[in-house]
């Protein structure tokens, strides 16, 4: 399903935490996002030590596990709202040790059955996951991989390898969560790591927090994901004004390439 993703307009690729700030409202926001034109949604699994998250991926995580999240449930989630009618693209945003708790046979089978498309696992990199991401992808389950501006050509080599679904491209070597400024070298990045995937859409996240940033992203990337500032917005707005944002963020994103010609 995620072939469909990027084909005719630059994606909108939300992130929720799955939990946060309630159980019940997870569902909600994930129909309210697939209502406002979400592309795709990057569901997080909630970790007790989530290092590539900042402090308000980390707060939703800790939330999300007080509220009693777990894989077993977001599984759940997932096959309800398909129930519902919901056709959007659902990618979990994990790391590796719910998964390995959960049992990784069991994980694949059940998150396909579940609904769910895709699988991004933040601390499991290919050259130690590679024979896992064979098992997700042998049971229909799409792969994304992370790369940063710092992965050598060597580890790109690697990568190549698991032929991923799309790239989720790091913007900055820090962990989630608002920032001022793009990085000036991001059209750069993008064209040098194109020289190794240019068949494979790339998408481009971190930091990506006002509709001005999202617009210039969208110029460079097939993608645009946003995140923390959503996650942000919903635990203190609620999903009145979530839905708003995504619908301004889809505007602003797929305004660029209304035909997708990019």
């Amino acid at each position: 399903m995620l072939e469909n993703v990027f084909k005719e307009k630059s994606a909108f690729i939300p992130f929720i935490m799955a939990g946060h700030p309630t159980v019940e409202a997870t569902e909600q926001a994930i129909l309210a996002l697939s209502e406002a034109g979400a592309s795709l949604i990057e569901l997080g699994v909630p970790f007790s030590d989530p290092v590539a998250d900042g402090p308000v991926n980390q707060r939703a995580a800790e939330i999300a596990l007080n509220n009693g999240m777990n894989l077993g449930r977001i599984l759940a989630i997932v096959k309800s709202i398909r129930q519902q009618g919901c056709q959007t693209p659902i990618v979990l945003f994990s790391y590796f040790n719910p998964i390995l708790a959960y049992g990784e046979t069991d994980f694949a089978i059940d998150a396909k059955a579940s609904g769910v498309d895709g699988v991004l696992i933040v601390d499991l990199p290919p050259e130690e996951g590679e024979t896992f991401y064979n098992q997700l992808q042998s049971k229909g389950l799409a792969v994304v991989l992370l790369i940063s501006p710092t992965t050598t050509p060597n580890r790109l080599e690697v990568y190549r390898r698991v032929n991923p679904a799309f790239i989720y491209y790091i913007s900055r070597l820090a962990v989630t969560g608002a920032q001022k400024a793009l990085s000036p070298e991001l059209a750069n990045e993008l064209n040098r790591l194109r020289t190794y995937f240019p068949k494979h859409p790339i998408a481009v996240g971190f930091g990506i927090s006002t509709l001005a940033q999202a617009e210039t992203v969208a110029q460079l990337a097939d993608g645009v994901v946003i995140g923390s500032c959503l996650v942000d917005m919903m635990e203190k707005e609620g999903l009145n004004a979530l839905e708003m944002q995504a619908k301004q963020f889809v505007a602003t994103i797929q305004s660029r390439y209304p035909n997708g010609d990019r």
